[in-house]
């Protein structure tokens, strides 16, 4: 038998049940977030000196000459992270947060400032480059967190920044799949595994480079940057994997990370491109 008493508390704690339900947010995967950026310093390679040789008519002169030139495809990056790993609720009130001493995680830049993260995959330079505007990752079998097949591949993505094929600096001279069991590729390794949005990505599973550090390419597996590929939005996503703790990096100084991106500055184009910044960290 079901008394007065019985029954108001079977009500109350049906109302904080369904009270719970309500007001709680669904089990979801940590998605990258927008990062605070400060542009401390920029700058590029002076023009050297002009050498000179004296000439005498009559003469042939044999010579030796070097001599360097600026890339007109590539943005470099480089900086320390700060941060910290909270519990918040949707007005961003904080219930409590860890600050990270060495902060692990990815750095992604992108042109795109929506980025579909549930969605990411590695970019695929053998893509069929329809780029197709999907609606979800299923369309044509591709699968979050797997290899891009209907999106931008290399030859589209090198014509929208006038890219030629046999450019020295071009994307697939920069950023290569490496190949774990037969060592090919840009030899420097393959990139470690790495989590976007909760979705994993295996050692050596995506395009990768490694960004000079203190002495040369390669060193330590350090500064890893991958490329990956949003098919919603046919965005690529430029990732660069934290170092755990700052690393002497090309010029002597200590950072978390390197990064290279794509910038179109060939011929009489000298626009910016705007570059948007998230972060995930662990």
């Amino acid at each position: 038998m079901v008394t007065k008493n019985t029954f108001a508390a079977l009500v109350v704690l049906g109302l904080f049940a369904l009270a719970f339900f309500l007001l709680s947010p669904g089990v979801e995967a940590v998605d990258p977030t927008g990062a605070n950026v400060s542009d401390i310093r920029t700058e590029t390679a002076p023009n050297d000196t002009a050498g000179s040789d004296d000439a005498l008519a009559g003469n042939i002169s044999e010579l030796t000459i070097f001599a360097f030139t600026t890339t007109q495809t590539w943005q470099g990056y480089v900086g320390n992270v700060t941060g910290t790993v909270q519990l918040a609720d949707s007005t961003d009130d904080v219930l409590y947060n860890w600050s990270l001493a060495n902060p692990e995680g990815e750095i992604y830049a992108s042109t795109n400032v929506t980025i579909q993260w549930r969605e990411i995959q590695c970019l695929n330079y053998s893509a069929n480059g329809t780029a197709v505007l999907n609606t979800s990752a299923a369309f044509m079998g591709e699968t979050a967190g797997g290899v891009n097949i209907g999106g931008l591949n290399l030859s589209t993505i090198e014509s929208m920044y006038n890219i030629a094929p046999g450019d020295v600096d071009g994307l697939n001279e920069t950023f290569w799949l490496y190949n774990v069991t037969s060592g090919a590729g840009n030899g420097a390794g393959e990139h470690d595994e790495f989590f976007t949005a909760n979705l994993q990505f295996t050692e050596g599973e995506c395009i990768s480079t490694r960004v000079f550090g203190n002495t040369s390419i390669g060193l330590n597996n350090e500064f890893e940057e991958v490329l990956l590929y949003e098919p919603t939005t046919m965005s690529i996503v430029f990732t660069s994997l934290l170092e755990e703790g700052s690393v002497l990096g090309y010029d002597q100084n200590d950072y978390d990370f390197e990064m290279l991106v794509l910038e179109d500055g060939h011929g009489t184009d000298t626009d910016t491109l705007t570059y948007y910044f998230f972060v995930e960290l662990e």
